[in-house]
């Protein structure tokens, strides 16, 4: 196995399977937004422009995809402050 699957491996039996490609898209895009900000006629087009085009989609798209790691987030705290889960109650006295 090459490192990289090893690592990668390692990361999803702890339950870390985040997506970090998804962050170099989130990059990209607002690198074009930036540039096609800075090619507007005026400062409040360009403004808009990153605003509308960049930031408000973006984040829409990193709330709407990061939903499933919210909610396992959620579900692991939720586990780790109750104290007992239903299967691990003693036996009753016979």
């Amino acid at each position: 196995m090459a490192p990289a699957q090893v690592a990668t491996a390692a990361r999803l039996r702890r339950g870390h399977a985040y997506n970090h490609g998804m962050h170099i898209v989130a990059i990209a895009w607002l690198y074009v937004t930036v540039l096609m900000a800075m090619t507007e006629s005026n400062v409040v087009a360009g403004i808009l422009t990153l605003l509308f085009y960049g930031i408000l989609p973006l984040a829409l798209l990193l709330w709407l995809f990061g939903g499933s790691g919210r909610r396992r987030r959620a579900a692991r705290k939720a586990a780790q402050t109750t104290p007992a889960a239903a299967g691990d109650e003693p036996d009753p006295p016979q």
